[in-house]
């Protein structure tokens, strides 16, 4: 047991790690490229081109067909640097992790027909309920629907979305009789986005358009029940640590990492700024303001309190599976519950850069304007919603927490 934990111990420093190292060297090529990725609501090649290149579309990928399978704090690291950047490239490469991880669940058919052309696999759509109906054909399913936040849907190669199966034009249900839900994952040139459908304030260069499909027949081996939980019950199929962590320690983190990037741009703007500006009717710089220094101060000590704990917690289950033991629901509730208050976080400490940034911060091109528009976008998700409070001090008080936390 001490050779598997020494085997699959987490990075001291997570900065050191390549990857993230080469996710710190795309920064300026990035920030070069952001009028173009919101003007266009999508990536442009060249910035697709050196994603792949780096090797980002594949972190979650198992090594054994053709990917990184990075640790889970890599992962998140080199997310938020992304972020920092551009909110956009941090986001969709975030939700295309999560996609790629819901499709190891898949047959092992629709897993290698996916994965057939390896760093090139990249998926977008939504793995939330519901969207799309289906009826049963020979082989699979002729399947109509609409779906919303396809994010990436430009530089992807296939789509996930949920749709549920009618017999006799009624849909199925489970012995219980709730609602039966599957996801099922289309070839992009199926799906067709609909123009105009992503109309936001923030984050609009992830192009999460809506999109749709008409009677496309959808193969039994690219479908799966919608169970909620992508990685439960994968040890065996997919070898690693990886796999064999629960799904509180990827969905809500990688929103949570997007957020705190953001957060992380959003002080650094403001520091930038206080350097240069010099206020209408005062003396000294921005800088020099007490109220300033204190905000930046806050500010910092705010956002690391925050992803200090997310961090911690998703180190907690990934060493508590690597001893051999089994993750308890009050550890899986304690880093949904830090992610969310780490998205907090970095939502108190924009606000407070953006407030001291005066008249600048809500100019349409500043720095600050735009990290505050993106951050709040990204802070409205279900995955970090305060609802995940109630869910975990359910918990922790012995109470069942919902079909959420299962």
């Amino acid at each position: 047991m001490d050779t598997i934990a020494e085997a699959t111990r987490l990075p001291v420093d997570v900065d050191a790690d390549p990857l993230v190292r080469a996710a710190l060297a795309l920064r300026p090529l990035l920030r070069d490229h952001r009028e173009q990725i919101e003007h266009e609501q999508r990536m442009p090649a060249e910035v697709v081109e050196q994603l792949h290149a780096a090797g980002f579309y594949r972190m979650v990928i198992p090594q054994t067909l053709g990917g990184l399978q990075v640790d889970p704090l890599t992962f998140l690291r080199v997310v938020e640097v992304l972020a920092e950047a551009v909110g956009s490239v941090g986001w969709n490469i975030a939700n295309n992790s999560i996609g790629q991880l819901i499709t190891l669940g898949l047959p092992d058919e629709g897993v290698h027909e996916i994965y057939a052309d390896g760093v090139e696999t990249v998926i977008a759509g939504t793995a939330v309920q519901g969207g799309g109906q289906a009826v049963p054909v020979e082989g699979g399913y002729r399947v109509s629907g609409r779906w919303s936040f396809g994010s990436g849907c430009q530089e992807s190669t296939w789509m996930l979305g949920s749709f549920q199966i009618l017999d006799a034009g009624e849909p199925r249900r489970r012995p219980d009789g709730a609602a039966l839900h599957w996801r099922g994952v289309f070839p992009r040139q199926q799906a067709q986005v609909v123009e105009g459908s992503w109309n936001v304030a923030g984050l609009r260069g992830t192009g999460s358009f809506d999109w749709t499909v008409d009677e496309v027949f959808l193969p039994e081996r690219r479908t799966m029940v919608h169970a909620g939980v992508p990685l439960d019950n994968q040890w065996e199929r997919w070898p690693g640590q990886t796999y064999a962590l629960p799904t509180q320690a990827w969905v809500g983190p990688h929103h949570s990492a997007v957020i705190t990037g953001l957060a992380r741009a959003g002080i650094e703007a403001l520091i930038e700024l206080a350097a240069d500006k010099t206020p209408r009717g005062r003396t000294g710089r921005l800088c020099d303001s007490a109220q300033v220094q204190d905000a930046v101060g806050r500010a910092d000590a705010i956002l690391n309190a925050g992803r200090t704990w997310r961090n911690a917690m998703i180190a907690e289950l990934w060493n508590t599976i690597g001893a051999g033991r089994q993750t308890t629901l009050e550890q899986r509730a304690r880093c949904r519950l830090a992610s969310t208050y780490a998205a907090d976080s970095a939502r108190e400490a924009m606000d407070l850069v953006y407030r001291h940034g005066g008249s600048t911060s809500f100019k349409r091109d500043s720095r600050l304007a735009e990290c505050w528009r993106d951050l709040h976008v990204v802070g409205q998700t279900v995955t970090v919603a305060p609802e995940w409070y109630p869910i975990g001090g359910r918990v922790l008080l012995g109470m069942d927490p919902g079909s959420r936390l299962r």
